[in-house]
């Protein structure tokens, strides 16, 4: 076999159907690159809790890289080490303080599985509240003590821009701004200077992979570096359009196989 790539998978709108489902052919593609000696690991947005069903459906045994880099660990393997890199606690106060100045429809803190809201929220909560998630309601500047790994800001329409260059404007230095798309358009917060690439360089040092044969799929925003740097970025064919623009390629999308499609050329033809 020629040596090993790391292939890295976002999971909504990538790996996933639109129904939040892995395909039968991609999910026996998949198989068939891990036997050939490759290493797949899953890159996303997404707390642990919440991509922990994909990472075992898949049989994975490799690192996770979660909150687009603000938290990669290795399930099984405590020598791979856990990487958290939380934001500061006083710049997250101050967020949130701008926020309820806008008066957002919601706001969503994490520090890693455990998650703190400030009210009740349908829809956010059946979402993301899901599985063993420790749930904490309140004041969010009075009940935060501990350091967060994200913060999910649900705007008002009318605010959405505005709110977000104003928060760019005040901590750009010390926080990252991610945009998510229709039908969210959440606003999500992670430290200044994390990335999922930087989480999957960790990934590919611990295995030994040069950068020429890490290969990466992506549909949004948050997959903008490691679509920029791997060795194969790869965009879906439903990726937003900024991202089809820096990618090495653009394959069919996610509810086409275009993660298979892409392996079954490349790897394993």
């Amino acid at each position: 076999m020629s040596q090993p790539h790391l292939i890295a998978l976002d999971l909504d709108g990538t790996l996933l159907k639109d129904d939040k489902t892995i395909s039968t052919r991609t999910k026996q593609t998949l198989k068939r690159v891990t036997e050939a000696g490759h290493k797949v690991c899953i890159a996303t947005g997404r707390p642990y809790q919440l991509s922990k069903k994909y990472y075992e459906e898949l049989r994975l045994d490799t690192p996770l890289v979660n909150f687009n880099g603000a938290f990669v660990h290795h399930p099984h393997d405590p020598h791979f080490g856990r990487y958290h890199s939380p934001l500061h606690l006083p710049t997250v106060k101050q967020v949130i303080a701008t926020c309820e100045k806008f008066k957002v429809c919601h706001i969503m803190v994490e520090v890693l599985d455990t998650v703190f809201i400030r009210s009740q929220d349908e829809i956010l909560e059946d979402t993301f509240l899901t599985t063993d998630r420790t749930i904490h309601k309140g004041d969010l500047i009075q009940i935060l003590q501990d350091e967060p790994t994200s913060i999910l800001i649900k705007p008002r329409d009318d605010h959405y821009d505005e709110l977000f260059a104003r928060l760019q404007q005040a901590h750009a230095e010390v926080i990252e701004q991610r945009k998510w798309g229709a039908p969210w358009n959440i606003i999500e917060i992670v430290r200044s200077g994390i990335n999922k690439w930087v989480g999957l360089q960790k990934i590919a040092a611990y295995y030994g992979i040069p950068h020429k044969h890490i290969i990466t799929f992506g549909d949004e925003d948050n997959d903008t570096e490691m679509i920029r740097y791997a060795g194969q970025g790869i965009a879906m064919g439903n990726a937003i359009h900024s991202l089809k623009q820096i990618a090495d390629s653009v394959t069919t999308s996610n509810e086409e196989d275009g993660v298979a499609v892409y392996l079954e050329k490349t790897l394993l033809a």
